[in-house]
């Protein structure tokens, strides 16, 4: 059931800090998903206790195209809608595993 929703983690050093420091995970998902199946979703995937989660809808920017010699076209970026999902104290996701596993290696390099 709660599989179906596509969760997509949001891959950027802010998310990454938050992670870091607070628990705290930062996934795009679908705009008429709810907080309880965003929920539901988490524990199921990736097999943690989710305390929190808030969510919120990121208007899309309106942008110009420049086309040579004509008007311009004026043209509108989609909404996205994002959920800031914080874990159990102890749990941790696998998203950023990557970044560690180079950070740990670079650390082993330098001494």
């Amino acid at each position: 059931m709660s599989k179906s929703i596509q969760l997509k983690p949001r891959l950027s050093e802010k998310s990454y800090k938050q992670s870091e420091a607070l628990g705290t995970y930062v996934f795009d998902v679908p705009g008429s998903a709810n907080k309880m199946t965003i929920k539901a979703a988490i524990e199921v995937q990736y097999d943690v206790s989710v305390t929190s989660v808030k969510t919120l809808v990121a208007k899309g920017k309106r942008k110009n195209s420049v086309r040579r010699g004509r008007r311009p076209i004026i043209g509108q970026r989609s909404d996205v809608k994002k959920a800031y999902v914080t874990l159990k104290e102890g749990d941790k996701l696998p998203i950023f595993a990557a970044i560690e596993e180079a950070s740990a290696a670079e650390q082993g390099e330098k001494r």
